[in-house]
């Protein structure tokens, strides 16, 4: 995602339909992935509250706010194990994970491949 995409600021999205909240709420987690952010912290940026955030989320997605942070930054994950030469600890903080082992749970939780396994599979001839 582009710098200019990232520092974009949510537009308030108070009184708005929950497709539209939830299609803010998808733009923030994909501009901030690599962040460490609380559920606090999007809901003041889209101007609502909380639990209201995460029903109406799960009901647009069918998915939890956690589980669609995690799938975003798997995806980035798997981008730079596939066509980077970097280590599987590399991919996993420049995703925004913690630590490696959590990388590695989340990853083959969302995958079903660990991070190695999803390289070996997926690694583009160089």
């Amino acid at each position: 995602m582009s710098e200019e995409a990232r520092n974009a600021t949510v537009a308030p999205v108070r009184g708005a339909s929950g497709r539209a909240l939830t299609q803010a709420a998808m733009a923030y987690i994909e501009g901030h992935s690599t962040d460490k952010f609380s559920l606090q912290t999007l809901s003041d940026a889209l101007f609502v509250n909380g639990s209201y955030l995460l029903r109406v989320f799960k009901a647009n997605t069918g998915h939890t706010l956690l589980w669609y942070h995690n799938h975003i930054r798997c995806e980035h994950a798997m981008r730079l194990l596939a066509e980077a030469d970097v280590s599987i600890s590399q991919a996993g903080e420049e995703a925004g994970f913690v630590s490696s082992a959590h990388f590695s749970h989340v990853f083959k939780k969302m995958t079903g491949l660990t991070p190695t396994e999803y390289r070996v599979a997926h690694r583009d001839t160089i």
